[in-house]
């Protein structure tokens, strides 16, 4: 038997067992099978529903709406809706933890703190994109499947359908991440939700009402606004090449997880 008092062996923090840990959070919480069921939902069912309609309706749309339909956006509209699922979930990722409490026991186990939000963005990042990039190529291939039937597909092999699909699951990837950002900053469920649904839904309406001259200078930077051009065959004149608005977009997320890590490594948990 070994000596009373002898200390037990102690297991290194590394990376990796972090990274574990968290995937194993992760999964382990109900508020994920739920919003990623519900994104899923959003993506799939909404486009197919849009395609169905305008299948339907065809033969009766007015010129001009014919004009400007898009198939690819038609069967992408579904993403609109579950970008605030995935930033939801996002903020939950972080916020849960200090609603909680558990936050004192996971820093009192990693005490450089850092590791642990590295591996919350790894592991929320990789789960979000192996989710919806399904996800928006079944609603694809659903919805244009669907059109094919008044013969307003559009071809996979289209130039930029490839892209606005992949840019479709990076785009909802990285406002989870942005979400994921905000929630660590504030630490508050509500104010997380709050401050992301502001940003991306209340501030573009806001933006618009200012005088055009301001407008359109400043409306292709705001943070959906620049990463929707991403999954966008033909973007508007005003907003931002492809990649570059992505790159913007990439932009805000990093900032906000920058400041998140700052915080947390000079505040108390």
């Amino acid at each position: 038997m070994s000596a009373v008092g002898e200390s037990l062996p102690r297991i290194r923090v590394t990376e990796a067992r972090v990274t574990r840990s968290e995937w194993t959070k992760l999964r382990s919480v109900r508020s994920t099978i739920w919003s990623l069921g519900v994104s899923l939902l959003l993506i799939i069912g909404i486009g197919i529903l849009v395609c169905v309609i305008f299948e339907s309706r065809w033969p009766n749309l007015a010129p001009h709406e014919r004009a400007h339909f898009q198939p690819l956006r038609a069967s992408l509209v579904g993403v609109n809706f579950a970008q605030l699922a995935i930033g939801v979930l996002g903020v939950l990722v972080i916020t849960a933890e200090y609603s909680t409490g558990s936050i004192r026991s996971t820093l009192s186990a990693v005490p450089k703190r850092l590791p642990v939000l590295w591996s919350k963005v790894l592991v929320f990042g990789a789960v979000a994109f192996v989710v919806s990039l399904p996800a928006v190529f079944i609603v694809f291939f659903a919805g244009q499947a669907i059109l094919t039937g008044q013969h307003i597909n559009i071809a996979f092999s289209h130039p930029g359908v490839a892209r606005s699909l992949v840019g479709a699951a990076l785009y909802i990837t990285v406002m989870g991440l942005f979400g994921l950002g905000l929630g660590a900053i504030v630490r508050s469920t509500a104010g997380g939700i709050s401050a992301l649904a502001a940003i991306v839904f209340v501030l573009p309406p806001i933006v618009g009402l200012l005088p055009s001259s301001v407008s359109n200078s400043v409306d292709p930077y705001l943070p959906s606004n620049a990463g929707g051009a991403v999954w966008t065959i033909h973007p508007d004149p005003n907003t931002l090449a492809p990649w570059a608005g992505f790159g913007v977009f990439c932009a805000y997320a990093a900032v906000a997880v920058a400041i998140a890590a700052v915080l947390l490594v000079r505040r108390d948990a």
